[in-house]
């Protein structure tokens, strides 16, 4: 009889309490009428954006007919909708409704008063606890089924400050991938991408310019770079932050943003700032952690197509310090 280890038992009776606690056995969860596969997959479609079908299922780790069935149900409810993607036209992109985005609202509402609630029961100092530790295990699992991180020096992910062959290809492929999906960006886009991306590399080399990629043996999973822009008042261009969607949830996206401003700070840099887009909430939460503040909206067009694009700024020093997401 195989003996069991008490850490792996504490840590399964653990999550079984977790499960039942907030509501995963019940037919409905966080006071509505959805299942939890629904309530998840409404969420994702809210935080990331336009998404499609095969997306979601690698993001919710499902089978293709069962998010079929699922978005079934939510399109006949009215929660999404679906339109062509322009690039692809057999390609459906999914979008909350005005009544979705209701509904994502109260779901919202219900999960951040649970958790407050609980939170109450542990005492402040210790509160830091539950964060880390959830999130360590939650990586840790996503680690484990997608095969990024093992404990051999082949699985490792490290974070690697400069150039390597590859990288160049794959910062722009990831970009091209990420962005046509959540904003219907194309050819246009790939290809303004690729040409500041080489102009940037090309002019690195003894500069105070950084590159740093998120690296797994061979394969680049992620790349962020800072553009010193000299003058009176240098300041520090946070530039292609891009994360492959496989190694989504492992805390490579923070690791990268910390290494990339701690870079900044090194240098003195008073200020360092990005452009992005609005809808990509997921981005703008880890940018907001990091001590960036949006400082201008506009509507403008240089990605080909209209977006409202935002300006971030961060000072010296501020938030951010340890462990894409995705901006150009």
């Amino acid at each position: 009889m195989e003996t069991s280890d008490p850490m792996v038992e504490d840590i399964r009776h653990a999550s079984r309490q977790l499960v039942r606690e907030l509501g995963f056995m019940r037919p409905t969860l966080a006071g509505s009428d959805l299942p939890p596969s629904a309530v998840h997959a409404l969420i994702e479609i809210d935080l990331h954006g336009p998404t499609t079908a095969a997306r979601l299922a690698q993001t919710l780790n499902l089978e293709k007919s069962s998010v079929s069935r699922l978005l079934g149900k939510l399109l006949a409810k009215g929660e999404i909708t679906e339109q062509s993607n322009p690039e692809d036209g057999r390609e459906k992109r999914l979008t909350l409704t005005r009544h979705g985005r209701k509904t994502v609202a109260a779901l919202h509402a219900f999960g951040r008063k649970q958790v407050a609630a609980a939170l109450e029961h542990i005492p402040r100092p210790q509160q830091h606890h539950v964060l880390s530790g959830l999130s360590a295990y939650g990586q840790a699992l996503a680690a484990d089924r997608l095969g990024i991180g093992a404990a051999s020096a082949a699985g490792q992910v490290v974070i690697h400050p400069g150039y390597r062959p590859t990288a160049l290809g794959r910062i722009i492929e990831m970009h091209a991938a990420y962005y046509s999906q959540r904003a219907g960006f194309g050819q246009f886009f790939e290809c303004k991408v690729a040409s500041e991306l080489a102009a940037f590399v090309s002019r690195q080399e003894g500069s105070q310019n950084g590159l740093w990629l998120a690296v797994q043996g061979q394969r680049v999973l992620g790349s962020i770079a800072i553009d010193v822009e000299a003058g009176r008042h240098p300041t520090g261009h946070l530039r292609w932050f891009i994360l492959d969607d496989d190694a989504r949830g492992l805390g490579l996206g923070r690791q990268l943003l910390a290494a990339a401003l701690e870079h900044c700070d090194r240098l003195g840099l008073k200020t360092s700032y990005l452009w992005t887009f609005s809808g990509l909430d997921a981005a703008r939460h880890l940018y907001e952690s990091a001590g960036f503040r949006l400082v201008k909206e506009l509507r403008a067009k240089q990605w080909g197509q209209e977006v409202t694009e935002q300006k971030f700024v961060r000072k010296i020093g501020a938030g951010l310090k340890t462990d894409a997401s995705r901006s150009s």
